[in-house]
């Protein structure tokens, strides 16, 4: 029979649930267990384009999908998020970037103590290793390898030079001093390999007899006693099992996970509980509330043949020798992110700060339900207003753990997101016109030249733009009454229990978010041994 007790149980072996499963187990004293919903692996994941076939098989994802809503045309917009160890870093577009001094601040300024920049900077440098050396911003010697794209194309210098064109900076370093310029992309990738947390965390403690992990275990509710949480249930192999905690429980599904579990447990608004008929046993009237993601367009150009792009790379025996080199070498674009060069610029004079974010690939597919490339050259900007101002929800729609939560971005609904990303639009298109582009651009196919007018590019956006995949805010830091967890990630109200993934983040960091995810689990971790 399986064990029972433990010392601290984590749901969610993902981004950061593989951090804790590490840090809590590494001394030998604490019986830990980790619950992953998901299976062990997927044979795909460790290769880093896996990100093109897993974003939306259900091997490796949820699949979850939004509610249809006006800011996306009355579309159900899938959401991937990551149904395995390692979660969405197993999954993910494998772009590091840990966000702006901004936004940790603006956490901090929230009443957050201990999570301003000067903060939590000591953390992104413990847990990373970064290739390109080390100094007063950056480290070496951490679980989590950072490495810059090694490929090299002239499409890559072309895209640079155009953005000092326009007088944005080359930046060697986005994750150092400042976020602003265009630059290649940061990468949790090492020589040709994914990494993930659950290779760079979790596999290196997965012989200590101390840590116990358990996949295709979908916890179902909390084990609470009164207001404190005792532990956790959870099916596996067709029955509810049940583990108790003598310490803590910590929830780390993640944005879309754990705000369900909690509702689940009777933790929440009372009115949506009432409603699903689960009695109410904490009311937390946050909790699903602050949905919050990076709306992206994604805007594609027709290329001059240059033999550049992924579309030709990947034409006839090109894709037989990409493959071979890959196993060769570990090279070649098999080994890439989802976008080889990043832009971070301010869309508009008179801002302190980056308001967007570009990714440039070098690749175009041909729809946002058909993700199959183009016959012919191409390439991609998506475009991601940096701190968004709309907010949605997600909350249960039946008791049964099994269904998927209703979620709801709202997205578009605040005018300055439109206002930023119609910016995005116009500053991508400024871009492509510079004459550094001029050897390479042959005509814009989406949303194309016709759609001209800020109306007509917001419709244009409703109509086809999806997620960044970025979800967060559901189970937001703070000490006001919306908050779901204070600033030791302790929820409200109760004992026992805390949550450390992107739900608690109060506000969306500016840029993707997996590396500031693995920080949280770094930083929940470190709090959870201080109060053992």
């Amino acid at each position: 029979m399986a064990e029972r007790k433990f010392d601290y149980i984590v749901v969610g072996a993902g981004s950061a649930g593989c951090v804790l499963a590490n840090r809590l187990s590494a001394d030998g004293r604490q019986r830990v267990l980790l619950l992953e919903a998901g299976p062990k692996g997927h044979w795909l994941s460790r290769m880093p384009v896996s990100f093109a076939k897993l974003i939306d098989n259900p091997a490796a994802n949820w699949c979850f999908r939004a509610e249809p809503d006006e800011g996306s045309g009355g579309r159900t917009i899938p959401i991937p998020r990551g149904r395995l160890l390692g979660g969405s870093s197993a999954i993910n577009g494998l772009v590091f970037v840990r966000g702006q001094r901004l936004d940790y601040d603006t956490w901090a300024q929230f009443g957050n103590r201990g999570w301003s920049y000067d903060d939590v900077l000591p953390i992104f440098r413990r847990m990373e290793h970064y290739e390109s050396g080390a100094n007063e911003w950056r480290s070496q010697g951490g679980p989590l390898r950072v490495s810059e794209v090694p490929d090299r194309s002239p499409l890559y210098d072309a895209l640079i030079e155009a953005g000092v064109e326009l007088g944005v900076p080359r930046n060697p370093d986005y994750n150092g001093a400042n976020q602003e310029g265009i630059c290649k992309t940061q990468t949790t990738i090492s020589r040709g390999r994914r990494m993930s947390t659950a290779h760079c965390y979790l596999r290196p403690a997965r012989g200590r007899s101390n840590l116990d992990v358990r996949c295709g275990a979908l916890a179902s509710r909390l084990v609470l006693e009164g207001k404190r949480c005792i532990g956790v249930r959870y099916l596996r192999n067709g029955r509810e099992e049940e583990a108790l905690a003598a310490r803590e429980v910590v929830l780390c599904g993640g944005s879309i996970n754990s705000p369900q579990l909690l509702e689940l447990s009777g933790i929440g608004r009372p009115e949506i509980l009432r409603e699903q008929g689960i009695d109410v046993v904490h009311e937390l009237p946050g909790v699903g509330e602050n949905l919050i993601d990076h709306m992206a367009p994604r805007v594609m150009w027709r290329l001059q043949p240059r033999g550049v792009t992924y579309n030709e790379r990947a034409r006839g025996l090109g894709l037989a020798w990409q493959a071979l080199r890959y196993a060769a070498t570990g090279g070649g674009f098999l080994s890439l992110p989802s976008a080889p060069v990043l832009g971070f610029v301010r869309s508009r004079e008179g801002l302190e700060a980056p308001d967007v974010q570009f990714h440039l690939a070098p690749y175009a597919i041909r729809g946002p339900t058909d993700r199959r490339l183009l016959p012919e050259p191409g390439m991609t900007c998506t475009i991601y207003a940096l701190r968004p101002e709309s907010r949605g929800s997600i909350h249960v729609r039946s008791r049964d753990p099994r269904e998927a939560p209703a979620i709801r971005f709202n997205f578009l609904s605040d005018d300055l997101d439109r206002r930023v990303l119609v910016d995005g639009v116009r500053w991508a298109r400024r871009l492509m016109a510079t004459s550094a582009m001029d050897e390479f651009r042959d005509a814009e196919i989406r949303p194309g030249p016709e759609t001209e007018s800020d109306d007509e590019i917001i419709e244009w956006i409703r109509a086809n733009a999806e997620t960044a995949f970025h979800p967060v805010g559901t189970c937001k830091m703070g000490p006001d009454p919306m908050a779901v967890v204070d600033d030791r990630l302790r929820v409200h109200g109760m004992e026992g229990l805390r949550i450390a993934d992107g739900s608690i983040m109060p506000t969306l960091v500016s840029g993707n978010t997996n590396g500031p995810c693995i920080m949280i689990g770094e930083k929940a971790s470190e709090m959870m041994l201080a109060a053992a």
